[in-house]
């Protein structure tokens, strides 16, 4: 069916329910169940029918709606009010701006396929940015196979069929070890959780850097902490408790790394004197903290551009080609150099 022809009704039929139900559902009636509501929106975008005249996308003159969705974080919730995610918010607000875009947040956090797939069906939005990967690399890539308009902010990982956007971790994680390496640093933490795809190459771009500075790898010295301040800083301290001996701390988080400043200093611990520490984000909160906290940044303003003409320019799953931003380090007061 063309959009001219599409009727209220031709979905009613499609669907096998009534007309009405159908107005109910297009209006986002809690009188229609949401499988329901999920098969007429999908059959609604399929045909082409405007439903938009019921259900406003946006303020009159925008040029397009683009929805983010945030992804259910592996083994914890997700915080909209995570410093990183704001300042990546800010980069794909800025880049909808620049093309006369509406910015849709979206209440839901999808954890598996049929979750991503509802939330592209029920979308009313011309394209969705998920920020996040999480556990979901099989299931983006089964939704990359229908005819659906999206954008991931994450990893660039093996037999991936959809479009990424995301900053380069490994060549970050083993500058920040590197770095540290040539201040003399000899016995250095690898601070993070490393179930995340991008936590996971950071930490393997520290992986890579000792074994380039002759440094063994210590499985005592890769200790795990959720993206929390409060997680690093027991992870920290109880790492100090331990005994364990250190000089060198790469977070897998600007957030990380404050808490392990926190704990090293409630130890009695001097940064950088006895420990350096750098961490990884560059959020706004990095340069004020002291001492001002050592950082890879993360260019999150190219990267909404980026992930905004993915969508809007080439049909996002479609695009095909991921692309990595640049990191940079960025040194301050806790590494001493």
């Amino acid at each position: 069916m063309s959009r001219k022809t599409t009727r209220l009704e031709d979905i009613a039929r499609l669907a096998g329910v009534s007309v009405a139900t159908t107005s109910r559902a297009l209006n986002d009636s809690p009188a229609v169940n949401d499988r329901t509501k999920q098969l007429i929106w999908k059959l609604a975008k399929e045909h082409d029918y405007p439903f938009r005249r019921y259900m406003p996308a946006g303020p009159i003159g925008a040029q397009g709606t683009i929805a983010l969705v945030t992804p259910r974080p592996q083994g914890r919730e997700g915080r909209i009010s995570d410093p990183f995610f704001l300042e990546l918010l800010a980069g794909v607000g800025e880049a909808a701006r620049e093309r006369g875009c509406d910015l849709l947040m979206s209440h839901i956090s999808p954890a598996t396929y049929d979750e991503l797939a509802a939330a592209m069906n029920t979308s009313r939005a011309d394209g969705v940015i998920f920020l996040g990967q999480s556990s979901l690399h099989a299931a983006f890539n089964r939704l990359a196979a229908g005819d659906y308009r999206f954008v991931v902010w994450g990893a660039d990982l093996p037999e991936q069929d959809y479009c990424s956007i995301g900053s380069d971790n490994f060549s970050g994680g083993r500058r920040a070890t590197s770095h540290l390496a040539r201040l003399g640093r000899t016995r250095i933490v690898f601070l993070g959780d490393l179930d995340p795809p991008e936590a996971m190459q950071r930490h393997r771009g520290y992986l890579e850097a000792l074994e380039t500075a002759g440094l063994s790898v210590d499985a005592e010295l890769i200790v795990p902490a959720h993206f929390e301040v409060e997680s690093a800083e027991a992870a920290v301290d109880a790492l100090v408790r331990r005994g364990v001996k250190f000089d060198g701390v790469v977070a897998a988080s600007d957030q990380i790394a404050l808490g392990a400043v926190r704990a090293l200093e409630h130890a009695g611990l001097t940064v950088p004197g006895d420990v350096s520490v750098i961490g990884f984000d560059n959020v706004p909160f990095s340069r004020y903290s002291r001492p001002a906290l050592s950082t890879i940044a993360q260019d999150t303003m190219k990267a909404g551009r980026l992930m905004v003409s993915k969508l809007l320019d080439h049909g996002g799953a479609t695009a095909g080609r991921s692309e990595r931003v640049p990191t940079d380090l960025i040194v301050r007061e806790t590494c001493g150099g």
